[in-house]
């Protein structure tokens, strides 16, 4: 029996089309000079935030990780907004305040922000999921996480805490193999973070990362699991980095074979066969492709024509009472 219905193995489809739509417009953006900031690019690790956010509701809470692109647009932020942020525009999530993705919240869907540190999502995490189980409601936390952030310490008092307190609580690791230009095995003792968890007695699993069905699987096991008041769980996807750390990297660290057999596992791709194989049509999967290059388009031009903050706004969000408009 399949994983994921049709359905949602089509909105998986979607949502991994408009990503890679969306990397690819910041890109431009960046290169025209119309967007000063840096892009983390998350192409190649697309099933995991899809996965992930599949087995979520609305009220579940998301703390992404700094390639969260695809994890934004998974829980249900329009593109617009990103794009606005990317540009400095009154009209991004930020209002024009922020930088990129890292400070992007939506609370009304869950998205509770990224860390300004790398290793700063864990405790926060952590310290959503405390907040939930003394609400008394149902709501897990998540949060999503590379390899080379979990040699910081935060990962081991966050994960202790939890573990002890049996917090709604679930850490996703994206292990793609790199922490920036460093190899995983060059940086860490071991070969599975997964591994990690039986310190805290907490479960866990490891999944194909480019396999958004085997996401899904794991995260919706440790979704309930938590759900149920049965703590957390440490989920590890193994997956593959397309780009460099950040545009423009060179990827010396890399041979050209190394990146060229990463192309052969995209996960667009593997799942566009998964739909081929249950009979959607390529018919329907180039009318998604084209609705959403048309939508893209035009949310570009949106985004464009948003102005950008004066300095009259510049204290706005800094202080108590001061949130931006």
């Amino acid at each position: 029996m399949p994983l994921m219905t049709d359905e949602q193995l089509l909105h998986a489809y979607r949502i991994m089309e408009r990503s890679i739509l969306l990397d690819q417009a910041v890109l431009r953006l960046i290169e025209d000079g119309s967007a000063r900031l840096l892009l983390h690019s998350g192409r190649g690790q697309e099933a995991i935030g899809t996965g992930v956010c599949a087995a979520l509701r609305d009220d579940d809470m998301l703390f992404y990780s700094h390639r969260g692109l695809i994890q934004l647009l998974a829980k249900g932020m329009p593109v617009e907004p990103l794009l606005g942020d990317f540009l400095g525009r009154v009209d991004g999530a930020t209002k024009g305040l922020g930088a990129g993705i890292v400070h992007a919240v939506d609370p009304a869907i869950g998205l509770m922000g990224s860390s300004g540190t790398l290793g700063g999502g864990f405790v926060l995490s952590a310290g959503a999921a405390l907040g939930a189980r003394k609400l008394g409601d149902d709501r897990v936390s998540v949060h999503i996480f590379g390899e080379g952030s979990a040699n910081r310490g935060t990962f081991h008092e966050a994960a202790n805490a939890a573990a002890l307190w049996k917090l709604p609580m679930v850490w996703l690791c994206e292990n793609n193999g790199l922490s920036v230009s460093v190899a995983h095995r060059d940086a860490t003792s071991i070969e599975d973070i997964a591994d990690r968890a039986a310190a805290y007695g907490m479960p866990s699993r490891i999944v194909d990362g480019q396999d958004v069905e085997a996401v899904f699987d794991a995260m919706a096991e440790a979704v309930a699991r938590a759900r149920a008041g049965e703590g957390p769980t440490l989920i590890e996807a193994k997956t593959l980095r397309f780009r460099g750390h950040y545009e423009g990297d060179p990827q010396t660290y890399r041979s050209k074979d190394d990146i060229a057999a990463a192309h052969q596992r995209d996960p667009l791709r593997i799942t566009a066969d998964k739909l081929a194989a249950r009979g959607v049509s390529e018919d329907r999967l180039a009318a998604i492709r084209d609705e959403e290059a048309k939508a893209m388009e035009q949310a570009v031009t949106t985004a464009l024509a948003s102005a950008k903050p004066g300095p009259e706004r510049i204290f706005e969000g800094l202080l108590a009472g001061s949130a931006a408009a």
